[in-house]
């Protein structure tokens, strides 16, 4: 008899086998979010480890132009001189700068290169979580936690590539990360916008921007 997971984000207990390969990944009928068990997490020194290898600088105008796929629709959203957070801002944080250029005030967290904690008890007009949701242990407490940081009004830009369907998962690169292990549906975010009371907007394939219209 197949046992039954609970969901990280919205602790169903009714997921059920997805896929498998060196991992066993489960699908939330709820939620529709696809997780990998606890048992296939990395520890944080194993995580380190593989972001420390990460070469992404603001100089790199690639990596720019890859960022600018948040930057662009988001920077329309918002007043000019917002605050902001952004959250998972790597090694190299580049997203911030970009803003801070566009004349806003910016925070940043990353449990790994930037720790300090005190950023969540500020207001902000926007977040960002670019390239962060797939990494997240406790997306429900992490998820929450960041839109309780948002103020009346505020604005949640999240970039993450897509489940598709099991077809696509099976030959996805995305889901091969080691340190990948929470992967987020259109539905998903449906679900998110939901529960917040939020707006749901999709720019592209891994970007969506969710606005806040009920305190939470």
């Amino acid at each position: 008899m197949i046992k039954q997971q609970l969901c990280p984000l919205c602790e169903s207990i009714d997921s059920q086998p997805y896929y498998q390969d060196k991992r066993e990944y489960y699908r939330c009928p709820s939620c529709f979010l696809v997780f990998v068990l606890p048992q296939y997490h990395l520890t944080s020194a194993e995580e380190k480890a593989l972001y420390d290898q990460h070469e992404n600088s603001a100089t790199d105008s690639g990596y720019r132009k890859f960022l600018g796929r948040m930057f662009a629709p988001l920077s329309q959203q918002l007043s000019p001189q917002s605050n902001g957070l952004d959250f998972g801002s790597g090694p190299g944080p580049t997203l911030a700068l970009m803003f801070e250029e566009a004349g806003h005030k910016m925070k940043i967290y990353d449990p790994f290169y930037a720790t300090d904690r005190s950023v969540f008890d500020l207001k902000y007009e926007f977040i960002t979580a670019t390239e962060v949701l797939e990494h997240l242990h406790h997306p429900a407490k992490e998820l929450d936690l960041l839109w309780s940081c948002l103020k009346q009004g505020g604005v949640l830009g999240i970039m993450t590539k897509r489940v598709l369907n099991q077809q696509a998962f099976a030959s996805w690169h995305y889901k091969n990360d080691p340190t990948h292990v929470c992967f987020f549906a259109i539905e998903t975010f449906q679900w998110l916008a939901r529960k917040w009371g939020a707006t749901l907007t999709v720019q592209t394939n891994d970007v969506v921007i969710l606005i806040k219209n009920e305190s939470f």
